[in-house]
């Protein structure tokens, strides 16, 4: 079954961009990656871009309805996800505890609907 694990975190929690410990999340979430990928559950995964980029589109009575910004005004933003086939909630759940951001954020696991 396919679970998509989102990665939530406020931006300026965790490590900060050029420090040392950044640099250590980037290379734990290298390993976890690569580890998915070994163990053939991998189908997908990128992180965001800031929420300062983001972009909403509602449309209502028939009329776009633009905003800058993400949809929801919260503190944890989603910063990324990865794509897995797993053979269950439970190892979806074990992978979403290895990844680094998990430490300071949440990992929010859904599973994609089958029609």
């Amino acid at each position: 079954m396919q679970y998509l694990l989102m990665i939530y975190a406020a931006e300026d929690a965790g490590p900060q961009p050029g420090t040392d410990e950044f640099m250590q999340m980037l290379d734990g979430y290298q390993k976890f990656t690569d580890e998915v990928q070994a163990d053939g559950v991998f189908l997908a995964g990128e992180p965001l871009d800031s929420i300062t980029t983001a972009t909403t589109v509602q449309v209502r009575s028939g009329k776009n309805k633009i905003t800058d910004g993400p949809f929801a005004e919260t503190k944890e933003a989603l910063g990324g996800y990865y794509l897995l086939d797993c053979k269950d909630l439970d190892e979806a759940i074990g992978y979403a505890a290895k990844i680094p951001s998990a430490a300071y954020g949440s990992i929010e696991i859904r599973p994609i609907m089958k029609y």
